[in-house]
């Protein structure tokens, strides 16, 4: 288990495929499974399986908006495992433009779990000190590095509709 700087927060992350770390990701962060997890990757082909049966229009969107600070809800292909997806339909994807996260998942060649690394019903992490204080042991390396530019969590939207179910955060970083 890892974490790392993100556009706005800091986030926890692990393979998504390894189920034991993912249920040490939610034990730290008191988060129910049922609730599903992002999946960020630094080139769109490194979640390229997850996409499988979108029609050109999605395709369009995502491409669009990534890479970016903007998470989609996209329907699940039958790749996700459920302790990613939690009770949805849907796996929640982005692609990023953070350096770090692009290290990472270039070296990993493919995508990593990404949650903001805060206690359930706690602001998420805008800070090395927060994180620290959150979480004093647990997690295996941290990543140095800074956050992006934006201020708080990623935006989420439901490709197949638009909606926007957590707005970005409150703006760019001074």
């Amino acid at each position: 288990m890892i974490a790392y700087p993100t556009e706005g927060v800091w986030g926890l992350g692990c393979l998504p495929h390894n189920e034991e770390a993912v249920s040490r990701i939610l034990a730290l962060k008191r988060r129910s499974r049922e609730e599903g997890l992002i999946l960020v990757a630094g080139e769109i082909d490194q979640v390229e399986e997850y996409l499988a049966g979108l029609e050109a229009s999605e395709r369009q969107t995502l491409e669009s908006s990534w890479p970016g600070p903007v998470t989609f809800l996209v329907p699940d292909a039958g790749i996700a495992p459920d302790w990613i997806r939690g009770r949805h339909d849907t796996v929640a994807l982005r692609v990023s433009d953070h350096p770090v996260i692009r290290s990472i998942c270039g070296e990993l060649g493919g995508p990593i779990v990404s949650t903001s690394a805060n206690p359930a019903g706690k602001k998420p992490a805008d800070s090395m000190l927060r994180l620290r204080q959150y979480f004093p042991s647990g997690i295996d390396y941290i990543f140095p590095g800074q956050l992006g530019g934006e201020c708080g969590p990623s935006e989420i939207r439901v490709l197949r509709t638009g909606e926007v179910l957590r707005a970005a955060g409150t703006g760019r970083r001074p």
